[in-house]
């Protein structure tokens, strides 16, 4: 093996920069969407995403509010995201059982019920003080 060759990136977008990197990463992005759209869970919270958000305009009375509301949507689709990407690489590594594999499903699972208790919690609160 030569010294160059040991410095070669295995990745090739470790070796592109500017407009090429952002657009190869926003294809990457896409693709991870389509990945989690796969997911029963992930199209769920996205459908109520398509409520939730256009109605946080009309439950919100400031631009702060109307953040949270969106924003604490938006962070459970995120964090469903990430729980299905530990899910997927956990299942990569191999099909039995082991107890760290089941801790950090678990993990990834309490995370999502977390994101959405604070959503919930936040929905509730600007209906409350909305329509009270």
């Amino acid at each position: 093996m030569s010294s160059s060759s040991a410095r070669e990136p295995v990745n090739a977008q470790k070796q592109r920069t500017g407009l090429a990197r952002m657009l190869h990463a926003f294809g990457y992005s896409m693709a991870g969407l389509r990945a989690g759209w796969g997911e029963t869970a992930f199209r769920q919270e996205a459908l109520a995403a398509l409520v939730l958000v256009p109605l946080s305009f009309w439950l919100g009375r400031s631009w702060v509010e109307v953040a949270l509301l969106a924003g604490t949507v938006l962070a459970v689709m995120v964090v469903e995201l990430l729980n299905t990407g530990i899910e997927a690489a956990i299942d990569r590594i191999g099909p039995e059982w082991h107890d760290l594999s089941k801790r950090a499903k678990d993990m990834g699972s309490a995370a999502v019920l977390l994101s959405l208790l604070l959503c919930a919690g936040v929905w509730a609160a600007a209906l409350w003080t909305r329509l009270a």
